[in-house]
């Protein structure tokens, strides 16, 4: 193995071992102390550096955001690793994606879903992932160029879905597109007013058998806007 490619091995378990350690710190958030393997598996087998600006390679292992351009960022992958883990996704599921940014979350959804249908508000995000997909030959992804509050209602119903930047709320359409039993991801922001900050929660929405949406809160984080008309 040449020594860059050893480098890069290293650092990737370095990474995954530093997402381990940060899952069990926050265990009392997220309800269990480590993530499925399977989502562990996924997270190593997607190659970070391919979906990070030429600038950023070195840092492309590295345990936390970087910039993509157009104001968005590529997520932590310990956030990455909650989200999709809070999905509990099975081979058989079909995934919808609202913020598909550099795809980098979208890359690892595809290694666990049937499907994934990812909606992204910026062209030139959506044009740039969609060219990375076919060159990793990724071929279970179907990206869109729109508004993610909107969703993606002609494939509706989803077993999962997932929201990678933060609303005041969730929007009423993406509630209306998740089908029975399923699991939807999305920090919202909350609080704030003349004298105190805002905080954004991770919540975890599922659909019970009666149709309502049950809400529990997960972690503190940190996302970009939800940019939408809506």
């Amino acid at each position: 193995m040449a020594w860059w490619a050893r480098r890069e091995e290293d650092a990737k378990a370095r990474l995954m071992a530093e997402i381990a350690a940060e899952f069990a710190e926050c265990a009392a958030y997220l309800g269990r102390s480590a993530p499925d393997p399977r989502v562990m598996a996924a997270l190593a087998a997607v190659p970070r550096e391919e979906f990070v600006r030429p600038s950023d390679l070195a840092s492309a292992y590295d345990n936390r955001p970087l910039p993509i351009g157009h104001g968005q960022t590529i997520s932590q992958p310990f956030i990455v690793a909650a989200m999709t883990d809070l999905l509990a996704l099975e081979p058989a599921d079909r995934v919808l994606e609202v913020g598909t940014g550099s795809g980098y979350q979208t890359a690892v959804l595809a290694r666990l879903a049937a499907e994934v249908y990812t909606v992204e508000k910026v062209a030139a995000l959506a044009r740039a992932a969609e060219a990375r997909f076919e060159r990793l030959k990724i071929g279970n992804v179907h990206v869109r160029v729109g508004d993610g509050a909107e969703g993606w209602p002609e494939a509706a119903p989803f077993d999962a879905i997932i929201v990678t930047a933060a609303a005041p709320l969730l929007p009423p359409a993406l509630a209306s597109q998740l089908g029975p039993g399923g699991r939807l991801v999305i920090p919202i922001e909350e609080g704030g007013g003349r004298f105190s900050a805002s905080r954004q929660i991770l919540a975890l929405f599922t659909r019970a058998a009666d149709g309502r949406l049950a809400r529990r809160d997960t972690l503190p984080v940190a996302f970009v806007p939800f940019v939408s008309d809506w």
